[in-house]
């Protein structure tokens, strides 16, 4: 007894179909925005790991996981209530597990990076008060964005940037060397390019914001030769910045975030250049923690900005009808 196989190229090819026989249903296709969400905490979470076991991340180990299940009740919280207030249903409901999962990834990636890029010794209460606040600004902070209310703050940078000011003389930034402290030099050279390729990849095959990134590295070696050649600082430490692993994090996988940053090609290298910029005069008026007080500036500025365009169309619309009412009384 012979078995008969088909071939596949004949069952591939073109002609009319039998009658009957049912169109296959077209595949469906890949959101961009999930999956680098997925690839943003996936990233993140295997480095927090790394870091934790191999590279020398001196928080409490509590403190990542602390930092996520609050990061998830805010989320789910404040979601919850803006779904009663506009009497529809939440975000996370209707497509079971999957759809808590996706709806939960911002609010992951938030908390890791709070309680990262953050140091409060053996103090549990500033990393809450920042990954509470990261989480609530996605819903406290918005602007009328393209037609529909969206967040403008970066949510990492908001919640870190705010509890820099609030606990001011308690916390301060994770210092560079945690991020390789236990490193040999083979290593420490891998961790550098394996983070920036990574991200270089995510960034330009899903968030697309390349020109942003372009903006934002040539902006910064731009105010680095103007503050060498102005105020003769040392264009050695003002550019030796962009080396550590501290900065191609930023760079990569903070200032790219595709939720709080333009679309459009020119509007991102504006928006990465301006950061830059502002960086470059924060350093001039020795603010610390600078590259987090740009993004926030930025950013706030980005938003009052879409206010002041929705309250001027708003007040031009009134004025015409109001003419116009004007001109049907007077016929």
């Amino acid at each position: 007894m012979t078995a008969t196989v088909s071939d596949p190229r004949v069952a591939a090819a073109p002609g009319p179909r039998p009658v009957g026989q049912a169109a296959a249903p077209a595949a469906k296709p890949k959101d961009p925005h999930y999956i680098a969400l997925r690839n943003f905490a996936l990233s993140i979470s295997v480095f927090n790991i790394f870091g934790y076991t191999l590279l020398g991340f001196e928080q409490a180990w509590i403190f990542p996981i602390s930092a996520v299940l609050i990061a998830y009740t805010t989320e789910l919280t404040l979601e919850t209530i803006q779904a009663w207030a506009q009497r529809r249903r939440p975000r996370y409901r209707g497509r079971g597990m999957r759809g808590v999962y996706e709806f939960l990834l911002p609010a992951h990636i938030t908390a890791l990076a709070v309680n990262m890029l953050i140091y409060t010794n053996d103090n549990i209460g500033p990393m809450v008060f920042g990954v509470m606040m990261g989480v609530s600004g996605k819903y406290i902070l918005q602007a009328p964005i393209a037609g529909r209310m969206r967040h403008y703050m970066n949510p990492s940078n908001l919640g870190i940037s705010v509890t820099l000011l609030v606990f001011s003389q308690w916390v301060a930034v994770a210092q560079p060397y945690e991020f390789t402290e236990n490193a040999n030099t083979y290593f420490r050279i891998m961790i550098v390019i394996i983070i920036a390729t990574a991200g270089t990849v995510l960034n330009t095959a899903l968030t697309k914001r390349t020109a942003l990134i372009v903006g934002w590295l040539g902006g910064f070696a731009i105010q680095a030769f103007l503050r060498h050649w102005i105020w003769h600082v040392s264009l050695f430490s003002a550019l030796g910045v962009m080396t550590g692993v501290p900065f191609i994090l930023f760079s990569n996988y903070m200032i790219s975030d595709p939720g709080t940053t333009p679309s459009k090609g020119r509007a991102q290298f504006m928006f990465g250049g301006s950061v830059a910029m502002v960086y470059g005069v924060l350093m001039e008026l020795n603010v610390v923690y600078t590259l987090f007080f740009a993004t926030a500036i930025v950013c706030a500025a980005r938003g009052l900005g879409w206010w002041a365009v929705h309250l001027y169309q708003k007040r031009r619309k009134q004025a015409v009808a109001s003419s116009g009412a004007s001109l049907r009384a007077a016929a």
